[in-house]
């Protein structure tokens, strides 16, 4: 008995499997998480740490380097790269696909614990690590802002209640807040008048340190009642900290608003963000590696109800971007392409059989092979996205084959006289052997795909196992529900009678059989001419492949754009800020563009003062061109503004390597000679902006920031008993914006920063009106015992691996392709006849690109074998 007969047999058996697989499939299908592509996401920990004050070299040199050294014995490390920048360093590891996240993590706080001890000793604070890829673009962006409240309450609404409820979400890695504007007193001193009482830095310092205090003061307790000891040594704001008193001075005391001003204000003054041109704080929202975007978002969406309600009515908050929307939509275009092709074969098949019921029948194939195949890919931890469901539609066409092969055996035997019951189970007998083959031939084309490493692998192995699985269940419905539904459907053709149009059709096609039958003969006739045809159009099949331009993705439009601006190493805030808003105005101009987010300076990661970034929101897809159109448009119009450069790109769904740079693609170059480096990499990236297809060639090479030098004299200030530790901690009193002090309370801690006069901050002359106190007690000016000068200097240092180096980033006109760029740029390095010793290599998504080039031509060719190998074997049996 085939497996046929066997079904075709037992009607009821028969039915209820069809109707498990169909309850199975939808229930599989509503408990499918969605998203835009399969879970790519490569492993990856940032790890931060902070010494207030060091130099982008010592950051680099006494930081940076210990960890990098115990990084790179962690199992599994596929990269790591390093950037320092003044007080900050931020490390970023990315481990292999095949890494877990959470024991990769584990490794990296044990790899921290092994580090501490060389690290320097005035680090109080150890590094701090988040799974989290710094590459990655947030995926929510939350815009608060207020009309009538100062920023600092706006900030204390932004960081306190909701950032730190949206951290505690599942999937949620950070939350970054962008323009923070975090209370604090800020105290600023007038050098003059310091000196004009001899009273020093230091001494205004450890006054503040002394009058604020929040220490354990203890409890009072009797035979019967206990009392708890409540001492006002926290001052909580401005107004308390200016009748603080410093020093006596002639018998009367010095207060500390006499030495300068005391005023409410904000923690971090060199940092901002401006949402449609007005300031606010932003509340950007990333996701873990490895979570569904739409299900995190989801959650948020679930808690913004209860923020909103919670905060004051001043201050509104809004949602400046979802990345789900866009997710849901290209989700809901490719269901309605899936239905769309599900009618068009429906449609075909019926215009070929001209045969309600004859159509039917293999109809019925095509929801069972794909509702059933959501099983299998709930089983397996797929998920609902464009890939997966791309591979449902290209299946349409492949399910439905098995049963119509199966439809035209069964009426052939019908038409030969026998009963509808004896011509199915002959027919299903008879074609059985052959389905398998074909189903089996058909699957195992896609199963090289599912062992592929890589990115590439990762990727396409949830397209081929889709499609695999698809057929796989289309072969097992045709040998079983289609010759059932044949045996009870189908009739004799003398039986049915048929209208005109029937018999207009069926000329046509008799027609076109006889063409096809004179052309089949004058092939057979002509048998070498046919075989040096088919050579010739393989040959050149395969020229075309290796001439054809080749990339890593295509651009996606997910209604946003991204910016980088870049100002001159030593512009200032306020300047900086100024050509920001006008960037951001311009762009805001545009009849494509909805809303405009634009932040710049520090807001809790290693970021240089001249980098701002720009978040640009499109209008709706129905509203406006393209997002590579608006971004055309843009790009022109942003290089007339003076002294910022505006690095526009619109951001793939796949950010390949830790680091977000300027531009799509990038070249690193390596040497542990820094000077050889950094005389070779302004070589090399002149060279890649003249070459034809680039743009927006730029490095992240900064060291020619202006310095100013403070050199010791060692001898003099031995003499007058003053230390090099002296000295600096002076200059960080005076410009280092330092904290002195804290200001605690029941839900945040505030800062009390210490610094002069804005007046007094502006040049580097102001550095002679500083004193420090020698071991006699006098004041002496701190020009006494040091040299001032001037210089430039790294404003920060980058690391690949544990080498110094510099990332060349560039763009590609439209139409260019990225393998033709791989080419220009190995030749560019070839001309230029750089050192053996400077190492340059593809990162990110050119690296991926070669990578995967290769694994696809590897796979082609297996593809082909496997399919011979196959129908090689089933002949053969």
């Amino acid at each position: 008995m085939s497996i046929s007969e066997f079904f075709v047999r037992r009607p009821v058996m028969t039915g209820l499997v069809m109707i498990g697989i169909l309850f199975f499939g939808v229930f599989s299908y509503r408990l499918m998480p969605v998203a835009a592509l399969p879970n790519v996401d490569f492993p990856t920990v940032e790890v931060t740490a902070a010494l207030a004050g060091a130099s982008p070299e010592t950051m680099a040199s006494s930081v940076a380097t210990p960890l990098e050294k115990q990084f790179s014995t962690i199992p599994g490390l596929d990269s790591m790269s390093s950037i320092s920048v003044l007080g900050n360093t931020r490390v970023t590891l990315q481990f292999k696909l095949s890494r877990d996240i959470d024991a990769a993590a584990q490794d990296v706080q044990s790899a921290i614990s092994a580090a501490q001890r060389l690290l320097p000793p005035e680090m109080t604070t150890p590094p701090t690590f988040r799974k989290l890829n710094p590459a990655d673009a947030a995926i929510f962006y939350l815009a608060l802002t207020s009309e009538t409240l100062p920023l600092s309450a706006v900030d204390e609404y932004a960081q306190t209640l909701l950032a730190q409820r949206l951290s505690t979400l599942s999937g949620v890695a950070q939350v970054s807040v962008f323009g923070s504007q975090k209370y604090a007193v800020r105290i600023r001193l007038d050098p003059g008048k310091l000196a004009a009482r001899g009273i020093g830095l230091d001494e205004v310092e450890q006054a503040i340190r002394r009058q604020n205090v929040n220490l354990p003061t203890g409890i009072i307790q009797g035979r019967e009642r206990m009392f708890t000891i409540q001492a006002s040594g926290q001052l909580q704001n401005a107004a308390a900290y200016r009748p603080l008193v410093v020093a006596q001075r002639n018998g009367a005391p010095v207060r500390l608003d006499e030495l300068g001003e005391v005023t409410d204000g904000v923690e971090e003054e060199k940092s901002g963000a401006w949402y449609n041109a007005e300031r606010g704080v932003v509340l950007a929202i990333y996701r873990q590696p490895g979570t569904n975007t739409i299900q995190v978002v989801d959650e948020i969406q679930k808690v913004l109800p209860a923020f909103r309600t919670q905060v004051p009515p001043g201050i509104r908050v809004d949602v400046l971007y979802d990345r789900s929307q866009s997710i849901r939509a290209s989700v809901k275009e490719v269901q309605f392409t899936l239905m769309l092709a599900l009618a068009l074969v429906v449609m075909v098949i019926f215009v070929f059989l001209r045969n309600v019921s004859a159509t039917l029948i293999p109809s019925l194939a095509l929801p069972m092979s794909l509702i059933g195949t959501f099983s299998a890919m709930y089983l397996l931890g797929f998920s609902i996205n464009n890939l997966s469901l791309l591979a449902l539609v290209l299946c349409v066409g492949f399910v439905v084959d098995d049963a119509i092969v199966m439809l035209e055996n069964i009426a052939r035997h019908l038409e030969m006289g026998k009963t509808p019951m004896q011509a199915t189970l002959d027919g299903a007998r008879e074609i059985g052997f052959t389905i398998v083959s074909m189903t089996v031939s058909l699957a195992a084309v896609f199963l090289p795909i599912v062992f592929m490493g890589g990115i590439l692998g990762r990727l396409l192995s949830e397209f081929a196992v889709t499609i695999m699985v698809a057929v796989l269940i289309s072969g097992f419905v045709s040998l079983t529900l289609t010759p059932l539904l044949c045996g009870r459907w189908l009739r004799p053709e003398r039986q049915q009678s048929h209208h005109r149009l029937y018999a207009a059709s069926g000329a046509a096609f008799d027609a076109l059989l006889r063409r096809y039958d004179a052309s089949l003969k004058w092939v057979l006739r002509h048998q070498k001419a046919t075989l040096i045809a088919f050579l010739a159009l393989t040959g050149f099949t395969a020229w075309q492949f290796a001439a054809m331009p080749k990339g890593f993705l295509p651009p996606e439009d997910t209604g946003r754009l991204f910016a980088f601006t870049e100002g001159a190493q030593d512009i200032a805030f306020p300047a900086m800020a100024e050509k920001q808003a006008q960037a951001a105005q311009i762009i805001r101009a545009h009849p494509g563009v909805e809303s405009v987010m634009s932040f710049m300076g520090v807001s809790g990661s290693s970021t240089s003062l001249n980098l701002g970034r720009i978040l640009v929101i499109l209008k709706p897809r129905t509203e406006r061109v393209s997002a590579n159109r608006v971004l055309e448009e843009l790009r022109p119009t942003l290089r007339d503004i003076t002294g910022l450069k505006v690095f526009l790109q619109n951001l793939p769904e796949i950010r390949l390597g830790g680091r977000l740079t300027k531009s799509p693609y990038q070249y690193t170059l390596q040497s542990t000679d820094t000077e050889e480096l950094y005389h070779w990499a302004p070589l090399v990236e002149e060279k890649l902006r003249t070459l034809p297809g680039f743009r927006d060639a730029t490095s992240d090479l900064q060291i020619r920031n202006p310095e100013v030098t403070v050199r010791i004299n060692r001898q003099k200030a031995s003499a007058l008993g003053i230390t090099a530790e002296q000295v600096e901690t002076a200059l960080f009193n005076a410009y280092g914006s330092r904290q002195v002090s804290t200001i605690y309370t029941p839900s945040n801690d505030y800062a009390v920063v210490l610094e002069l006069l804005p007046e007094y901050q502006a040049h580097p002359d102001a550095l002679s009106l500083l004193y420090v106190r020698a071991q006699s007690g006098q004041l002496v000016p701190l020009s006494t015992v040091a040299e001032i000068g001037q210089g430039v200097g790294p404003l920060s240092i980058n690391h690949v691996g544990q080498l110094p180096s510099v990332t060349l980033s560039f763009d590609l006109e439209p139409g260019f392709a990225l393998s033709q760029a791989v080419r220009e740029v190995e030749a560019a390095m070839r001309e230029l006849r750089a050192p053996a010793s400077l190492i340059g290599s593809f990162q990110g998504t050119a690296q991926a690109f070669r990578d995967s080039l290769a694994d696809m031509e590897l796979l082609l060719a297996l593809s082909i074998f496997v399919i011979y190998l196959v129908l090689g074997i089933l002949y053969e049996s």
